[in-house]
């Protein structure tokens, strides 16, 4: 499989990514190349610049801010499993980022790439909506903040302009909150046939609920009917709950699964990632 035709610039700033971006049309971001290149050997992408953004150095910092940990785009899959401040502040992110693909993939893929990439089977997407992350993006007229459930828009579709980068993301402490993300799949290294994240507050009844859907849809998906029946519930209705985890969604047929499977699977694993969640609530 061989790409079609490109012209090929690396970047050595954000301001000279943008630059290149906006130089011309059909001209495409590049930092770890595990989401582009692939497409572009199948011709699904077929940009006419790629710019590599994969030296900026600005952009492979993470920072401990008062109430959120801030993670550059740059930073590795790799990194945000080891880093000491996600794995204390927000625990779910470095977890799933560990079970990213294998390693090399997780040594080459970034976090930047997999939320501009927007794959509905990606993990980190789902990560970004259970953590009600915020991602920061930096273009010609400066930088503007998107929340997460308003970035992902479609298939492989954002919110993120063609002459736009990500230069950070913005993810909240999850504190005392349980955590857990769950995902089906016939190997280890292969996507999510489904997957679910959640975030829970509990002291006695459930205080609130965040629970996110890998591959259930074009995008990822808050299971917004399992949020509702939880919130305030007791934790003996879990059970009930995780039932309508796949209410609103819209999972595909593919030669990994059914639609009707997926649903099945969603409700299952809903179940399993709530109570797991509940058991490491502080």
């Amino acid at each position: 499989m061989i790409p079609a035709a490109f012209d090929y610039e690396v970047a050595e700033s954000v301001e000279h990514a943008l630059e290149l971006l906006g130089a011309t049309s059909g001209a495409k971001a590049m930092a770890g190349g595990h989401s582009l290149l692939p497409m572009m050997k199948l011709r699904i992408a077929r940009p006419s610049t790629v710019v590599d953004i994969g030296r900026i150095d600005a952009l492979d910092e993470i920072a401990d801010e008062v109430d959120h940990v801030t993670v550059g785009a740059l930073v590795r899959h790799c990194d945000l499993e080891r880093n000491p401040i996600v794995r204390k502040e927000v625990p779910l992110l470095g977890f799933a980022a560990g079970l990213a693909g294998d390693r090399q993939v997780r040594h080459r893929g970034t976090i930047g790439g997999s939320l501009a990439h927007a794959d509905p089977a990606g993990d980190l997407p789902a990560i970004a909506l259970a953590l009600d992350a915020e991602i920061v993006t930096r273009g010609p007229k400066g930088e503007r903040t998107i929340a997460a459930a308003d970035f992902f828009r479609g298939l492989y579709t954002t919110a993120l302009a063609p002459d736009e980068l990500i230069v950070r993301v913005r993810v909240p402490k999850t504190g005392g909150a349980g955590w857990s993300y769950v995902k089906f799949r016939r190997r280890s290294i292969d996507w999510a046939t489904v997957g679910v994240a959640a975030v829970v507050r509990a002291n006695g009844s459930i205080d609130e609920a965040r629970v996110s859907l890998v591959n259930m849809g074009p995008r990822p998906l808050r299971a917004t009917a399992v949020e509702d029946a939880l919130r305030g519930g007791a934790r003996d209705g879990v059970a009930a709950a995780a039932g309508r985890a796949d209410a609103g969604a819209d999972p595909p047929s593919d030669t990994w699964a059914s639609a009707d499977f997926r649903r099945h699977l969603a409700r299952v694993i809903t179940e399993q990632a709530v109570n797991e969640a509940l058991s490491r609530t502080g």
